[in-house]
């Protein structure tokens, strides 16, 4: 079921399957935009919770939209605030109306709803904003799985209604996608995706999913819920990551991604390479002259070694984590790449089987380093 595409924006065309590098407050951290773009990357994405407590979208907005205020000129997508209301649920309180949490800075106290997240998102101005949502943790029961699948749909529909009435405000170009939930629970999953769909979203992401269950679960889901997403619409699946679950989610005709992991990981010290993950700050690197990743065609691989990177970045020298983010973030991009080139010439499912043997025989490697 794997599918290869483009989708155009007013920013230009991105090319599917995609990873989206996650630049939460605007920016990827480590990374300039002229890095994110020499490493390939096609489209970023930014947070609406985030960017509303900081800098605030009305100064978004007063700087002509996100893609200018960031000096990122190519398309851009927004996640709703959702999975961040979740991930700081001491801070927060879900009712059907919306979420009051208390701002993780200075601890004033904010009111999302879905009307206003609409409203934030049209003011930043991304070329995909997404539908507000409420993420359910795993394990959850089934109340609490039902809980948010309905409220999900809830705020979907009135979210969809206010972005219409919206429509002569909002740039031409802004598409709203909708959100499926429903934990574990097939027939929860079914019944979100069908409610979700009904509403005619231009695309659909999958929520909920990467909160803690199993990859064998996440697979289940994933591959139950897909058959009832458009064949003919974008589907996202939401903060999956690792190479692995990317090449999973590809087979069953997943075209967007995003995870914080490529960058964050860089930045403790780790990064992920052909041979499988590299954790750089051992010190069986001390001496060594290779390249990150022996087969990488980027700027670092080209010019640095494992040593030197090694070296600054146990004297916390911040150039280790700017090349060790540019490299990962360049990984993951040529993984794309190749992903997109083996569906085109009909051997993803050789391409897959390749990769994963030369990169689970790395991961076993790093687990005994």
């Amino acid at each position: 079921m794997a599918r290869a595409g483009t989708t155009a924006t007013a920013h230009g065309q991105f090319s599917t399957p995609a990873f989206m590098s996650v630049g939460t407050s605007g920016a990827v951290k480590a990374m300039t935009a002229e890095d994110l773009e020499q490493s390939g990357v096609e489209i970023m994405l930014a947070n609406t919770y985030h960017l509303y407590l900081r800098p605030g979208e009305k100064l978004i907005k007063a700087k002509g939209g996100l893609a200018k205020f960031t000096g990122w000129n190519k398309p851009t997508l927004t996640d709703s605030g959702g999975f961040q209301i979740f991930s700081m649920r001491d801070l927060s309180k879900i009712d059907d109306e919306g979420a009051t949490f208390r701002s993780h800075h200075d601890g004033s106290l904010h009111r999302l709803f879905p009307e206003k997240v609409m409203e934030i998102q049209r003011d930043i101005g991304a070329d995909i904003i997404m539908s507000f949502d409420q993420c359910v943790g795993y394990p959850a029961l089934r109340e609490q799985a039902a809980e948010g699948a309905r409220r999900t749909f809830d705020w979907a529909r009135k979210g969809l209604i206010h972005f219409k009435q919206l429509e002569e405000a909002m740039p031409s170009y802004m598409a709203l996608f909708g959100i499926v939930q429903g934990s574990t629970y097939t027939d929860l999953r079914r019944i979100s995706a069908e409610q979700i769909v009904g509403l005619g979203f231009p695309g659909y992401a999958l929520g909920g999913l990467a909160v803690g269950e199993s990859k064998a679960e996440m697979e289940d889901m994933l591959a139950f819920t897909i058959q009832f997403l458009p064949a003919n619409k974008p589907r996202y699946l939401m903060g999956v990551g690792y190479p692995e679950d990317i090449l999973m989610a590809v087979s069953y005709g997943v075209d967007m991604f995003d995870c914080v992991l490529p960058t964050r990981n860089a930045r403790t010290g780790m990064v992920f390479t052909s041979e499988g993950p590299l954790v750089f700050r051992n010190a069986g690197y001390m001496d060594d002259d290779r390249p990150l990743d022996p087969n990488c065609g980027c700027r670092v691989c080209q010019r640095y070694s494992r040593a030197y990177i090694r070296h600054l970045y146990n004297q916390k020298e911040i150039t280790a984590l700017v090349l060790a983010s540019f490299h990962s973030s360049y990984f993951y991009q040529d993984l794309m790449r190749k992903i997109r080139n083996s569906i085109e010439n009909n051997v993803f499912n050789t391409f897959r089987k390749e990769f994963l043997n030369k990169y689970s025989r790395g991961e076993k490697m790093a687990d005994r380093e």
